[in-house]
């Protein structure tokens, strides 16, 4: 790390197991992902007055290239977060995910879900339950009535604009869904 860790105790005196519980997170954290710069955990007992009950509050900031990643575990949230070695552990749990997806990230391994192809609907057969609709590309798609999604068959006119899923039929081309834009 870049800048040495910094833990800081909001309302609760400062206490060495917990850093080093907090320590031990962000080692775990930095085998994860070397290229951390820079740590900061706050742990905070929001309510000072009350003797049972009491919720911890973690908020962890990291930053990594080009990204800072931040978890807060909220009190009211979570009633096991009266023990504030729950609560630094799933903030570690929660700030470790978002890590490995940064990383996923960084690496390409993140899918990109593809845009539904769109089409116009050109013919409809409501006796038959089926209709035909026009792709970008000039080609004529069948669809089902089942196949529609959202508002439903009966609601289509010739000419609406649709997202449809395409697959291969016994016939040719055919729609699994067709979905109303």
């Amino acid at each position: 790390m870049q800048i040495p860790l910094e833990i800081e105790f909001r309302h609760l005196d400062r206490s060495e197991a917990v850093e080093a519980d907090i320590r031990t997170h962000v080692d775990k954290l930095e085998e994860c992902f070397s290229r951390i710069t820079r740590c900061q955990v706050v742990v905070e007992k929001p309510h000072r007055h009350h003797h049972q009950g009491n919720l911890f509050h973690v908020r962890i900031i990291v930053s990594v290239p080009g990204r800072e990643l931040i978890v807060n575990r909220d009190p009211a949230a979570n009633h096991a977060h009266e023990d504030v070695y729950v609560t630094i552990r799933d903030a570690f749990r929660a700030i470790r995910r978002q890590l490995e997806d940064y990383v996923r990230e960084m690496r390409g391994q993140v899918k990109h879900h593809l845009e539904t192809p769109q089409g116009r609907i050109t013919k409809l057969f409501p006796d038959n339950d089926f209709g035909l609709l026009e792709t970008a590309d000039g080609r004529e798609i069948y669809f089902h009535r089942n196949a529609v999604l959202g508002v439903g068959f009966d609601h289509l006119h010739t000419g609406d604009l649709v997202h449809f899923a395409e697959e291969l039929g016994d016939k040719g081309p055919q729609a699994s869904t067709v979905h109303p834009t």
